[in-house]
C-alpha cells in the first residue's frame, strides 16, 4: 500500500539533503572537451558551482576564461596529463571525444583510451563522479518506433556510437567495482534546430545547462543513464527511470515545426537511416562520416 505520509517525508529529507549539499562548495571539477561546441556552453554554469574549474583541451586556448576558470592543454590519450589534471578533483565532466564517425584507429585514442584514462585516473584521485557526453548513438540503430529509455540495449550505430557504449560500461564497472558515481548523458542533437529530424531529437543549450547543472547538484547519482532531449512533442524517449536526476527539460522543438517543414525536406526523408534513432550515422558506412548530409550548425558560445 503506498503511505503518502512516508512519501512526503522522504521527499522532505531528500530536498533538505540537496540544499545541504548545495551550500558546500565543490573545490574543483575537470572540464573535458572545453573547446568544443558543448563545452562553450557549459563552462560558464559549472564555473558557479565550483571554487575551481580546470577546463582542458587540445587548443592553444580557448579564449577569455570566467571566474573560477583555469586552461590547461592535455591530450585525452596521454596518461600522464589526463592523471594530472583530475589530481584533488571532486567531479569530471568528460566532454572530450571526436564528435564524428571516423575510421576506428583515428578514434581509439580520444574517444576510447581517453576514456579509460579518464576513468582510472579518477580512480586514483577518488573522484566522486564523473558525468559523461554519451550520445544517442548508443542505441542508434534501434527503429524510431521503439520508445528509448535507460536501460534500452546498446545498439551502436557506428565506431563513434561504439565508443559511446564502452565508455557507458566503463563507467558501470569502475562505479560497481570502485563506487565512483557516473551520469551518462546520451544526447541526441544539441544543436539549432534545422531538419525533420531534430524536430524530434533536440536538446536545447538552455536545457543541456539544466541537464549539466542537475548532475552535478544532486547528492546521489549511482550510475545512471539520461537522455539528453528537451520537451519535445515529437520525441519517443522515456526518461522516468532516472528522475532521481531531477532534470526537467522546458523546451519545445515544436516552435520550429512550421519553419521546417516548409524546406524541401525530399533528400533528409529519403534517407532510411533516418527510420532509426540514429539517423545518417545509421546509413553511412562505417569509419565515413555523415555530418555534411547532417547539416549541423557550428554555433559554439563566445565569451564576451
Amino acid at each position: 500500500m503506498f503511505d503518502i505520509k512516508y512519501f512526503v517525508q522522504m521527499r522532505l529529507e531528500d530536498k533538505v539533503l540537496s540544499l545541504n549539499y548545495r551550500c558546500i562548495m565543490i573545490e574543483k571539477i575537470v572540464l573535458t572537451g572545453a573547446g568544443g561546441r558543448l563545452g562553450s556552453y557549459i563552462r560558464e554554469p559549472i564555473s558557479k558551482l565550483c571554487n575551481n574549474l580546470i577546463s582542458t583541451d587540445i587548443k592553444e586556448n580557448i579564449g577569455s576564461l570566467y571566474k573560477n576558470e583555469q586552461y590547461v592543454y592535455a591530450d585525452l590519450s596521454n596518461f600522464e596529463q589526463i592523471n594530472r589534471i583530475i589530481e584533488g578533483a571532486t567531479m569530471v565532466c568528460h566532454f572530450g571525444a571526436i564528435v564524428d564517425e571516423l575510421p576506428f584507429e583515428k578514434l581509439l585514442g580520444p574517444n576510447y583510451i581517453g576514456s579509460y584514462n579518464v576513468w582510472e585516473s579518477s580512480r586514483r584521485h577518488n573522484v566522486k563522479r564523473v558525468i559523461y557526453s554519451s550520445s544517442i548513438h548508443a542505441v542508434g540503430m534501434n527503429s524510431k518506433s521503439v520508445t528509448l529509455k535507460p536501460d534500452t540495449p546498446h545498439r551502436p550505430d557506428s565506431f563513434y556510437g561504439l565508443a559511446k557504449c564502452f565508455t557507458e560500461d566503463l563507467a558501470k564497472m569502475y562505479f560497481e567495482k570502485n563506487g565512483i558515481e557516473a551520469v551518462c548523458l546520451r544526447i541526441a542533437s544539441c544543436a539549432p534546430v534545422n531538419t525533420a529530424r531534430s524536430l524530434s531529437s533536440w536538446l536545447s543549450y538552455n536545457d543541456l545547462i539544466k541537464l549539466i547543472t542537475k548532475s552535478i547538484d544532486t547528492p546521489y547519482a549511482g550510475y545512471t543513464i539520461i537522455y539528453g532531449i528537451s520537451n519535445n512533442d515529437r520525441k519517443n524517449v522515456d526518461n522516468s527511470d532516472a528522475s532521481h536526476i531531477g532534470y526537467i527539460p522546458v523546451d519545445n522543438a515544436e516552435v520550429f515545426a512550421e519553419e521546417i517543414l516548409k524546406k524541401d525536406l525530399t533528400e533528409e526523408l529519403s534517407d532510411k537511416g533516418n527510420q532509426c534513432h540514429g539517423g545518417a550515422f545509421v546509413s553511412t558506412a562505417l569509419g565515413v562520416s555523415p555530418m555534411k548530409r547532417m547539416k549541423i550548425i557550428h554555433d559554439p558560445k563566445v565569451k564576451k
